[in-house]
């Protein structure tokens, strides 16, 4: 095993009770328990809708906070300690971390679908414990070294970004193709990225909230639409007109959840189209189903990330075709935890991150290069 020269003495963490209150508690120090493992002090954490729902509801859909929990998925570190058989990773790095571990064996992993993994361990997914804690282990091949003009704070973009590029891929080949996406939130303003660096022409972003489209442009929206109290049909025949989409979309990225969006988007789609679901509302909603078969529209749901998604991810920032800058809008201390769940629950800003325990802004938002 290599290790830093430091110490590790404590591993604070931010845990959750059942019930939806946060306390502070040292947990045991992660060691190496195999010579692939890799220990991580976590620098920076970005907090994601899920955080918030287990947070505010306790759970979601099987997955139950029935113990205390460390939530947190979204993280970027510094390598404290690594195997042996660490390749790649050495004390020092800078790294994103892949919050899934999955079993490899099961015949989702082995057909090259790790994301459907029915004995996936992942982070803050209870009762697996996530990152907001000092330090945390993941294997080897969960460690993604960090761009140099990267910081470890728009670092933590990388595991969002990773579900845009799936989510993309989903989507097929996106040259010169029209992308609507709904919702400009991290994911969604992320999808747009994602669909521009693919090459699509046209790339739509939609919102409810005219703040959040403003800044659409700058992660590769073409256009905006803003949702009006009309219905879901007038919307797409709206929206359409404004993209000069006559025939409809090539392919729809829903990351909200929102049965509204979900039907306007099936009925902006084109015939032959693609409509992707990234992201989770309630789990029944009603859809013009009609519109889906009269059209022949492909359907997907979106799961997470899978094999190479993180590695694009990162490739995609390396060679600076998607571009973060400015997503954070709101940084905390780890003192502040409760305050920054509250504010990402009441839509301020587009991206929160958490610094891990002792960590300095400066730090957290020094890059190399």
């Amino acid at each position: 095993m290599t290790a830093a020269d430091s110490t590790q003495d404590n591993n604070l963490a931010a845990v959750l009770k059942p019930g939806g209150s946060f306390y502070y508690e040292n947990r045991e120090l992660p060691a190496i328990n195999s010579d692939r493992d890799v220990i991580v002090k976590i620098i920076a954490t970005g907090l994601c809708g899920s955080d918030v729902h287990y947070w505010q509801h306790g759970r979601i859909g099987r997955y139950v906070v029935e113990k205390p929990i460390i939530l947190g998925h979204e993280s970027t570190g510094i390598v404290v300690a690594c195997g042996d058989r660490a390749n790649g990773i050495a004390v020092g790095d800078r790294v994103a971390l892949e919050p899934g571990v999955a079993c490899n064996t099961c015949d989702q992993c082995r057909k090259g679908r790790y994301n459907l993994c029915r004995d996936m361990r992942f982070a803050a997914t209870p009762p697996i414990d996530g990152t907001l804690c000092t330090y945390y282990r993941v294997p080897a091949e969960c460690c993604f070294k960090l761009p140099a003009h990267i910081s470890l704070s728009q670092g933590a973009l990388v595991e969002p970004l990773s579900v845009a590029v799936h989510a993309c891929r989903l989507a097929g080949d996106l040259q010169t193709k029209s992308v609507i996406v709904f919702g400009a939130g991290p994911v969604g303003l992320l999808c747009c990225a994602v669909a521009r660096a693919f090459g699509a022409t046209n790339v739509i972003a939609v919102d409810i909230v005219s703040s959040r489209l403003t800044v659409a442009s700058k992660y590769g929206a073409t256009h905006t639409y803003q949702m009006s109290d009309a219905s879901s049909e007038e919307n797409a025949s709206d929206l359409l007109k404004a993209a000069g989409l006559e025939d409809g979309a090539d392919v729809i990225l829903d990351a909200t959840g929102a049965e509204p969006c979900m039907v306007c988007g099936l009925h902006a789609v084109a015939p032959g189209g693609t409509f992707i679901q990234v992201g989770l509302g309630r789990p029944s909603v009603t859809v013009p189903i009609g519109q889906i078969c009269d059209k022949e529209v492909t359907l997907k749901g979106s799961f997470r990330y899978g094999p190479g998604d993180f590695q694009t991810a990162v490739g995609l920032l390396e060679a600076k075709r998607v571009n973060v800058d400015g997503l954070v809008t709101h940084n905390y201390s780890f003192s502040q935890v409760e305050e920054a769940f509250q504010n990402v629950a009441n839509r301020v800003g587009i991206k929160s991150v958490i610094y891990g325990p002792e960590v300095k802004g400066e730090t957290a938002n020094a890059v190399v290069a």
